[in-house]
C-alpha cells in the first residue's frame, strides 16, 4: 500500500511538473530525439557495416564530429591524446624549427624561426602542412600535429605543404618535403637600438620568461639611451593571457582596462585592467602587426589602442581570441571547449568573423607588404639585428627594406619633431 502511495505520488508530482513546466519536457523530448539519431546511426553500423567496428571509435568519431561543427580551437581529446597534452612541459625539443596555428580547419605555418630545418626548406607563413608522413593533418587536434612534427634530433619527418598561389584563381602548390629535426631552442624576445634614441623589441610569442625578458630589454634599451619604443608583434601567435596583460600594464597607469572576457554564461565575464602606475607609461610606443599576429599579441595591440597608448602599425591582425577551457571526462578524454571570447576596451569583438567580416586589430595606418618582400624580410630576420651576431654591417644594402618598421620609426621621429614647434611664437 505504501509503495503504491509513493508511485501515485511520484507520478503525480511529474505530471505537476510537467503542466508547470511544459518547456522541460518538451526540451528533453527534443533532446532525446536528436541524440536518438546517434543512437540509430551507431546500431546499424554495429548491425550492418561490412567490417565488425569497435563501439568505442564510434563514440569518439561522433564526440569529434559534434566538436568539429564548433570553431577551430574546439577540440575533442582522446585518453592518449590529452595525457600527451598535460605532460608537454618540454622547453626545447627536437622540431623543425616552425610557430603553427589552426586555420580553416588546416594546420598553418605562422613563421619558421631563423636558422632551422624549416627556415632553410623557405617555408613560408600561411604555407598549410596538409599531411604529416602521409596522414592529412584536416581538423587534426593542434598539439597531436606538433608531436607528430617534434622527435629526436637527427630523425627526419616528411610533410606535404600547400601554398596559396598569388595567382587567386590558381591552385595551391602543393611540395614534399622530407626535413631533419634538431634541437629548437626558443628565444622569446629580441631587441637593439635602431638609432640613438629608438628603441627596438621583437616577441616572438608570449610564453615562458617573456614578461621578465621583455623587462630585461627595456632595461638594457633604456640604459643605452631609449626615448622611444618600437614593439614588433608580427608573425606572434600568441600564448598566455597572464603575459600579455602584464606587459601591458608596464605601459598604462591607473585602472585602465586591458581586456575583458564574455561568454554565455555571467561567470565567464572577467576583466583584466592596469594596476598603479606603469613603470613605462610616457615612453612613446609603436606597434607592429600584421594578418599572422594572433591571441595575446592582439590583446596588447588592442589594449594600447583602444587606450590611446600607441599607434599601430601594419596590417589587420588574424583575429584569434578565444577563451577555452580543459574538461577532463569519465573515460579519460578530454574536451577543450570554447567558453568566451576577448574584447577590447571599447569593446571591439578580436575574433575573425569571416561571415560578417570583422574581426581582428584594425591598424592605425596601414602599410602593405609584397608577398616577396616579405620572404625576404623572413630569411634575412635573423641577420644583422640582434645580439650575439656576427657584425654584417657592410651587407646592409643587400637586405630588402622593412617598410612597417621604417613608418613606425618616421611617426616616432616626426612626433619628436612636432613636440619641438612652437606655435605663435
Amino acid at each position: 500500500m505504501k509503495n503504491a502511495r509513493k508511485i501515485i505520488l511520484v507520478t503525480l508530482s511529474a505530471l505537476v511538473i510537467g503542466a508547470v513546466f511544459p518547456y522541460v519536457n518538451f526540451a528533453l523530448d527534443q533532446t532525446y530525439q536528436q541524440l536518438k539519431v546517434i543512437v540509430d546511426v551507431m546500431e546499424l553500423i554495429k548491425d550492418s557495416y561490412v567490417e565488425q567496428i569497435d563501439p568505442q571509435k564510434l563514440v569518439y568519431g561522433a564526440a569529434k564530429g559534434m566538436v568539429g561543427e564548433l570553431d577551430d580551437f574546439s577540440q575533442f581529446m582522446e585518453p592518449d591524446v590529452y595525457e600527451r597534452v598535460k605532460s608537454d612541459t618540454e622547453g626545447e625539443f627536437g622540431g623543425i624549427g616552425i610557430r603553427v596555428d589552426t586555420k580553416d580547419g588546416w594546420l598553418t605555418v605562422v613563421t619558421p624561426l631563423p636558422n632551422t630545418p624549416a627556415w632553410r626548406a623557405q617555408m613560408m607563413p600561411g604555407d598549410k602542412i596538409i599531411k604529416i608522413e602521409g596522414v592529412s593533418t584536416k581538423d587534426m587536434i593542434i598539439d597531436d600535429a606538433i608531436k607528430k612534427l617534434r622527435g629526436k634530433p637527427g630523425t627526419q619527418v616528411k610533410i606535404t605543404t600547400a601554398r596559396e598561389p598569388e595567382d587567386k584563381n590558381a591552385e595551391y602548390v602543393t611540395q614534399e618535403l622530407t626535413l631533419t629535426r634538431e634541437l629548437i631552442k626558443s628565444e622569446n624576445v629580441k631587441w637593439r637600438m635602431l638609432d640613438s634614441k629608438t628603441g627596438y623589441i621583437k616577441i616572438v610569442e608570449f610564453t615562458g620568461h617573456v614578461t621578465e625578458n621583455f623587462d630585461k630589454a627595456l632595461g638594457e634599451l633604456k640604459g643605452k639611451g631609449m626615448e622611444a619604443l618600437v614593439l614588433d608583434l608580427r608573425y606572434n601567435p600568441g600564448g598566455l593571457l597572464s603575459a600579455a596583460v602584464d606587459i601591458s600594464k608596464l605601459f598604462l597607469n591607473g585602472n585602465k582596462m586591458i581586456v575583458f572576457t564574455k561568454g554565455r554564461k555571467p561567470e565567464n565575464y572577467q576583466e583584466f585592467r592596469a594596476s598603479g602606475s606603469g613603470p613605462y607609461e610616457m615612453l612613446p610606443l609603436v606597434i607592429l602587426m600584421n594578418r599572422y599576429s594572433a591571441s595575446a599579441s592582439e590583446i596588447v595591440a588592442g589594449a594600447m589602442q583602444d587606450n590611446k597608448r600607441a599607434v599601430v602599425v601594419g596590417e589587420r591582425s588574424f583575429g584569434k581570441a578565444s577563451v577555452q577551457s580543459m574538461i577532463p571526462l569519465s573515460d579519460k578524454s578530454a574536451l577543450r571547449l570554447t567558453i568566451a571570447k576577448y574584447y577590447t576596451p571599447s569593446g571591439k569583438s578580436i575574433m575573425h568573423d569571416a561571415t560578417n567580416e570583422h574581426g581582428g586589430i584594425y591598424p592605425d595606418i596601414e602599410v602593405k607588404v609584397p608577398l616577396e618582400t616579405e620572404k625576404k624580410l623572413i630569411l634575412q630576420a635573423d641577420e644583422i639585428y640582434f645580439p650575439g651576431k656576427d657584425d654584417k654591417t657592410d651587407k646592409k644594402k643587400d637586405l630588402a627594406a622593412d617598410d612597417v618598421l621604417l613608418r613606425a620609426v618616421e611617426l616616432l621621429k616626426a612626433r619628436d619633431v612636432l613636440g619641438n614647434l612652437k606655435p605663435g611664437k
